[in-house]
C-alpha cells in the first residue's frame, strides 16, 4: 500500500474542465495530488521548476490538454520530449479532439498515449482509475 500521493500534472485551460477532473479523482478515490497548470507556459515552468515552482514536486505523469494558450499543447509535447531532463516523465494527451491529424501529430511528437476526453463523469472517474492503475501501479517509472 502507498504512503504517499503519486503527484500529477494537469496542463488544462478550462476551469470546468479542471474542477470536473478534480472532483473524478476524489469521487474515485484516486491516490494521486493534482497539480494544475493553466497554459503551455505555466506548465514548462512547472517542469523546469522556474520561479514561483522552484519547489514543486516532479510529477509522476503528465495529463496535457492540446488546445492551450500562450503555448500549445503539440509545443509543450515537443519541450519536454526534447528536454532530456524531462522526456522519462510519461505524457498523457488528454483531449477533447478525436481528429486522426491531433492523434498522428501527438504520437509523432513521442506522447505516450493519447485519450479522448471523457464525456461525463462515470466516464472520467473510470478513465482516473485507470490512468492511476496503469501508470502508478503496473508500470515501472524511472525515479
Amino acid at each position: 500500500m502507498r504512503c504517499k500521493k503519486a503527484e500529477v500534472l494537469l496542463v488544462e485551460d478550462n476551469p470546468g474542465d479542471i474542477r470536473l477532473i478534480q472532483e473524478a479523482f476524489q469521487e474515485g478515490d484516486i491516490f494521486s495530488h493534482l497539480n494544475i497548470a493553466r497554459d503551455g507556459e505555466q506548465a514548462m515552468a512547472y517542469l523546469r521548476r522556474q520561479g514561483v515552482y522552484s519547489n514543486c514536486p516532479r510529477p509522476a505523469f503528465i495529463l496535457l490538454d492540446l488546445n492551450l494558450p500562450r503555448k500549445d499543447g503539440r509545443e509543450v509535447l515537443a519541450e519536454i520530449k526534447e528536454d532530456k531532463l524531462l522526456r522519462q516523465i510519461p505524457v498523457v494527451i488528454l483531449s477533447t479532439s478525436t481528429n486522426d491529424e491531433d492523434v498522428c501529430r501527438a504520437y509523432d511528437l513521442h506522447a505516450n498515449c493519447y485519450v479522448p476526453k471523457p464525456l461525463d463523469m462515470d466516464q472520467l472517474v473510470q478513465l482516473g482509475r485507470s490512468l492511476e492503475e496503469f501508470w502508478l501501479t503496473t508500470v515501472l517509472l524511472p525515479a
